[in-house]
């Protein structure tokens, strides 16, 4: 370094630190970082966020230990704020080139300040993890492990204020996977792990050998654990899916008004944003991707395409009980949460994990403003011993609560069939949704004509001389009750729809709750502090 003589203002020596910082973890370690198909934590900032608008805090940051001051450039978290599609956020990256991403008292303390930061002033964050956990320098001890543990009493709890979306783009033990635990959005690269400790640590503590895959891998919480949202198939995937997500969200800017980031920029809340189709097109065809026929199975997705925007159907959770679909989308370009039954899983009966998978969506679109749009069809909810070893009755209730707790608008369609506790669940009869609409076909009741008719009369059809007749006629009796006409005349349905109209509907329903400046649609909030996967 050049001394003040030489360099009185220090500039020298200002840029000489910075650019040290910059070379991260050294060549050798980014060399590594690229032979593995992956970018560093700085390149990966760069593809996320628009050109030029990176905005770094703590860029000379180091380990406050005086051992590690020179080897932990930003201490291992590259933090700041920038643009994404021209909506300021925050980002933070780890630095796996820097003591293998691992996180020290200075990193984590930066990133939970910037982050803390950002949801005061309404921005919303992103965390880009590749990380192994808590740096054991730093953590060790009374005093280390005092200082490093989660903080609870001196600092705001997760009230989901601004989005907050992870990406799991390494191997991340400990450290983002807790904040993946808590963020609205997680998002997986395939061939990644996410857990609370590595193989080696599992090894030492337990004797039990696994691998990353076993214990983190993609398909574990894609398909068991329901903790990951999205996955993708490479970095820039992820990072793309990264900015779609975030465009669903509307900006909270704290005290002011609500508006709806998107590709056309900030907007009020009551404009729709997005690629916009007249609400009263795409559905001409739309009787043929439902059969008549409530046994036979179609799949739901093509509906949603039908009734949705172009393009802008986002799934979350596919692949964790797919009995029930749960998506956000835009219809006539406003923002929804859609809720739909797939026949084409478990010919759409819903387990525990449907239960989890809807109560969490709820609570996130609630916590957003986001309007919640149900479409039954559903023969009900599992039943027998694996269903309540899934804690059934404790999940079914808990996604009634989520349902009593949300004041977003909620559009309910019931499309075919819609049984039991199921067609509660999703915002039936007398369950409170700004309006019910039913297909002509719409078949209702506690359960299905067949079984219902077995339940009540087995015994007797049994005894008859024409069995077969008597079955078809309590069947034929049963039918027409279930049938949406009694329902309707009792003002239980709001209104019973041509299919086709379904979109129209539906948009109408929503632009009315959503009132002249939108605010009509806003959310109070109330489960803003819900566990994320209770």
């Amino acid at each position: 370094m050049n001394d003040s003589s030489s360099d009185p203002y220090r500039l020298d020596e200002l840029a000489a630190r910075e650019a040290r910082a910059r070379e991260q973890g050294g060549a050798d370690k980014v060399s590594r970082q690229h032979a593995k198909q992956r970018l560093t934590a700085r390149e990966r900032i760069e593809r996320l966020v628009d050109p030029g608008s990176f905005d770094e805090y703590g860029l000379l940051a180091h380990s406050d230990l005086p051992e590690a001051a020179s080897r932990t450039p930003a201490d291992g978290k590259v933090t700041g704020f920038g643009a994404i599609d021209a909506r300021t956020a925050c980002i933070s990256a780890d630095d796996v080139t820097v003591l293998a991403g691992a996180g020290g008292r200075v990193g984590v303390g930066k990133q939970l300040k910037a982050f803390a930061y950002a949801a005061e002033k309404g921005h919303p964050c992103v965390c880009l993890g590749d990380a192994g956990g808590a740096r054991v320098p730093d953590i060790m001890g009374s005093a280390g492990m005092m200082s490093m543990v989660y903080p609870i009493t001196h600092t705001e709890p997760r009230e989901r204020r601004v989005p907050l979306i992870t990406a799991i783009m390494g191997e991340c033990f400990g450290g983002a996977a807790w904040t993946a635990s808590l963020s609205d959005i997680v998002i997986q690269v395939k061939g990644t792990a996410m857990c609370v400790g590595g193989p080696s640590i599992l090894e030492v503590a337990t004797g039990e050998k696994a691998t990353n895959e076993s214990l983190g891998g993609w398909e574990l919480h894609a398909k068991v654990t329901g903790q990951v949202d999205l996955f993708a198939e490479d970095e820039e995937e992820c990072l793309a899916l990264v900015r779609k997500s975030l465009g669903y969200f509307p900006e909270l800017s704290v005290g002011g008004p609500l508006s709806v980031g998107g590709p056309l920029g900030p907007m009020s809340a009551a404009q729709p944003v997005g690629t916009r189709v007249p609400p009263t097109e795409g559905l001409d065809n739309v009787l043929n991707l439902v059969p008549s026929d409530p046994r036979a199975t179609y799949d739901m997705h093509r509906l949603l395409e039908a009734v949705c925007d172009p393009g802008s159907v986002l799934e979350l959770k596919p692949f964790f009980d797919g009995s029930l679909i749960t998506a956000l989308a835009r219809i006539d370009g406003r923002v929804v949460g859609v809720l739909a039954n797939n026949p084409k899983v478990t010919a759409g009966a819903m387990g525990p994990g449907a239960c989890q998978k809807a109560t969490a969506f709820i609570c996130l679109c609630d916590s957003f403003h986001i309007p919640l749009v149900f479409l039954h069809d559903t023969p009900g909810f599992f039943v027998g011993r694996r269903a309540e070893e899934g804690a059934m009755p404790l999940r079914i209730m808990n996604w009634i609560e989520a349902m009593h707790q949300s004041s977003v608008p909620r559009i309910s369609v019931i499309v075919r069939k819609s049984y039991g506790m199921a067609h509660c669940n999703m915002s039936g009869g007398n369950m409170g949704s700004d309006i019910l609409l039913a297909w002509p076909g719409a078949d209702v009741s506690f359960m299905a004509p067949a079984v219902a008719v077995n339940v009540v009369h087995g015994r007797k059809l049994q005894e008859m001389q024409d069995p077969q007749a008597t079955r078809d006629a309590l069947m034929d009796e049963i039918s027409r009750a279930n049938a949406p006409w009694e329902a309707a005349g009792r003002g239980f349905i709001d209104r019973v729809i041509d299919p086709r109209d379904t979109r129209v509907e539906i948009a109408r329903a929503l632009a009315r709750a959503a009132g002249p400046d939108g605010r009509a649609g806003r959310s109070r909030r109330r489960l803003a502090n819900w566990p994320r996967m209770a």
